[in-house]
């Protein structure tokens, strides 16, 4: 191992499950890297709808893989930018002082990070900590529904329910990518913002309902989940595909489990294509979405911007929900 690997660090600690109202600013041992490890220092990162999920313990299944009673890993934090200070013996993608983006399990709200060398793509030059930041959870969750279960390509009607948020900003502009044609479905206050990253429609949910446009649409991106299947099947092609996140409806004790499984019951009786998206991280959809971003295909769309110190406020903030785009925080320099 190279780099830094003593002193400590400020990070923000759960020690139980609530809002963010329980986090604690805590000073804790800075870490050391594994052999396949680096260590990030965090010069910004965002939020994303997991980080509300592991800090509440909601659904309550979710505790049966992260701590019955409180968390087992209380650091928080999944989405972020930095510079790598530390690199296990085994690395060779990046070394020291390499500008790094990328989704981690858990930790990124703190002065530094340690993850697995996959976790991490490297940054354009052209691109900024902020916009780097905001780009993993969501800039995935998006490219992976629309391009690997949707199949989207070039004259297909793409439909965006949900288009506002962190994961629909980004999902607007990836099936513009992918040559579709996008209508956007968002609430009065946020038209304009999905407009000007590229929506070719965009339908106010508040006095138009889509699911009785006579428009069929090729495939159906669901980041709302407000309403029924049959609904959607409604305006859904005959050989189309209904993409499902787990921003679905659901309780505080399963969750979006039951509609997901809903979806995946549908899906064996019919030759559309019903799927629930459950994200996976990989490196080489991080680097694709750097390079859109960097040639100006892509632009990440930031709300608000709160200091490091101050997460429990952004985080509250975030949990109101009805966001424009992703909220993100911005580790002040030393």
């Amino acid at each position: 191992m190279t780099g830094v690997d003593t002193a400590s660090m400020t990070a923000w600690v759960a020690p139980r499950y609530g809002g963010g109202e329980v986090l604690r600013s805590e000073i804790v041992p800075r870490p050391t890297p594994g052999e396949r490890e680096v260590v990030v220092r965090v010069r910004a990162a965002s939020l994303c709808s997991g980080d509300l999920h592991l800090l509440e313990g909601t659904p309550y299944l979710l505790r049966l893989g992260f701590g019955l009673r409180r968390p087992k890993h209380p650091m928080i934090g999944q989405n972020l930018a930095g510079e790598v200070i530390a690199v296990g013996s085994l690395v060779t993608e990046f070394a020291i002082g390499d500008r790094v983006f990328g989704e981690v399990p858990c930790g990124a709200f703190a002065e530094y990070v340690r993850a697995d060398v996959k976790s991490f793509a490297a940054i354009p030059a052209s691109i900024g900590w902020e916009e780097a930041a905001a780009v993993p959870d969501s800039g995935m969750t998006a490219l992976q529904g629309l391009r690997d279960i949707g199949k989207v390509g070039p004259g297909q009607r793409v439909l965006i329910n949900g288009a506002s948020g962190g994961v629909g900003s980004f999902a607007v502009q990836i099936a513009k990518v992918l040559g579709a044609h996008v209508t956007a479905v968002c609430s009065t206050r946020h038209i304009e913002m999905v407009r000007s990253v590229g929506a070719d429609v965009v339908i106010d949910y508040t006095v138009e309902d889509f699911t009785s446009s006579d428009t069929p649409y090729d495939a159906i991106f669901d980041l709302a989940g407000n309403r029924k299947l049959r609904e959607y099947l409604r305006v859904l092609t005959p050989d189309g595909a209904y993409i499902s996140s787990a921003a679905a409806p659901g309780d505080n004790w399963l969750g979006p489990v039951r509609w997901l499984a809903s979806v995946v019951i549908v899906n064996l009786f019919t030759r559309r294509t019903l799927k629930p998206l459950l994200m996976r991280p990989a490196s080489a959809d991080l680097n694709y979405l750097a390079t859109l971003v960097a040639e100006g295909a892509l632009r990440p769309v930031i709300e608000r911007r709160y200091p490091l110190t101050e997460a429990p406020t952004a985080i509250a903030a975030f949990a109101e929900g009805h966001a424009s785009g992703k909220t993100v925080l911005v580790a002040l320099d030393e």
